[in-house]
């Protein structure tokens, strides 16, 4: 099945304008209360490369889990796939999923078309590398954020054929419950009826198993999150001492979520000079860098439903504690 066949095209966002876009939600995100720096800034090379790493790790079982699943399942999710039939996946990392996908369920030449969408330029080149083998395939990478990537691939030419969105991993728990549903509507509204979404949820476990997958022995993780502040010396001319700050996780019971902080571990002053930003913090001040809610298996329903989605079967790892969905647009 896999020959060296797909024609694969790039939809890239203006490299200045991106930078301008970092830098503007760098200065708003610092100014807030608590502080916060927006958790899709993680991915660039070196992060993404990081993050494919912390998917090895013994004690973050979501990645295999989930391509488990997605391999035993994927004739039930991809169904009858045909010419004209288009898969979106948002944040495809390396691509292992999507190929793991299309390995156990796609039929030979059926002509369907994959858009890959994320922030990461090197993510999607990595993907689309990965993916390229796979035979009769158009790919189209999109440079973009997942809303502005959405809106893309809506406005493409479309005859016939039906849309199925991925949204794996533990992606929709890095939005609190109102932007959740906010970018659930919004995804609902590029779509047709019929077209589909199968989301990935992690699901609520022990808080000593949830904090050893983001605070790990090895301190990958912490690298993951210590690498945000490089990439502000890097791009937008900051000189932030790496030492001057320690990764931290929490969870947070009340919220069900994990949280990811940067804690500064002296009295110091962060400059950023292409975010017009001037920062003075204690020894203790936090930067919140990510959330990541978690899930009951009902839950990831109840919000699909909310959002004008139709659950049609769910998938549930009991013992990683991991959930994908399918649903369909009502």
């Amino acid at each position: 099945m896999r020959t060296a066949h797909a024609r694969v095209s790039v939809r890239s966002t203006d490299p200045a304008a991106a930078t301008q876009e970092f830098a503007d939600d760098v200065r708003y995100y610092l100014s807030q209360t608590p502080r916060q720096l927006p958790s899709r800034y993680f991915y660039d090379a070196l992060g993404s490369a990081l993050f494919d790493a912390i998917c090895q790790l013994p004690w973050y079982r979501v990645t295999r889990a989930e391509l488990a699943l997605l391999a035993k399942h994927a004739p039930a999710i991809l169904g009858k796939s045909t010419a004209g039939d288009r898969l979106v996946e948002l944040g495809p990392g390396n691509g292992e999923k999507l190929a793991t996908l299309l390995a156990a369920g796609l039929p030979a030449k059926t002509g369907v078309e994959l858009h890959l969408v994320d922030v990461s330029g090197a993510a999607l080149a990595t993907a689309a590398r990965g993916l390229s083998g796979f035979e009769s395939l158009r790919i189209v990478a999109h440079e973009a954020t997942y809303e502005s990537g959405l809106r893309q691939v809506s406005k493409e030419a479309r005859v016939g054929g039906r849309t199925l969105v991925l949204f794996l991993g533990s992606n929709i728990g890095n939005f609190d419950p109102d932007a959740a549903i906010s970018f659930l509507r919004g995804m609902r509204a590029t779509l047709r009826a019929g077209d589909r979404l199968l989301l990935g949820a992690d699901l609520r476990k022990p808080e000593e198993t949830l904090l050893l997958a983001y605070d790990d022995p090895l301190g990958v993780t912490a690298a993951f999150n210590l690498n945000l502040l490089l990439r502000l010396n890097r791009e937008l001319d900051a000189s932030i001492d790496l030492n001057g700050f320690r990764h931290e996780a929490l969870w947070n019971k009340k919220e069900s979520r994990v949280e990811m902080h940067l804690v500064s571990t002296k009295a110091q002053r962060i400059l950023i000079p292409r975010a017009s930003v001037d920062l003075t913090l204690r020894e203790g001040d936090r930067i919140w860098t990510e959330s990541s809610y978690k899930y009951e298996p009902m839950e990831v329903t109840r919000l699909l439903a909310r959002c004008g989605f139709s659950a049609r079967s769910q998938w549930v790892d009991t013992d990683a504690r991991f959930a994908l969905t399918i649903a369909e647009v009502e």
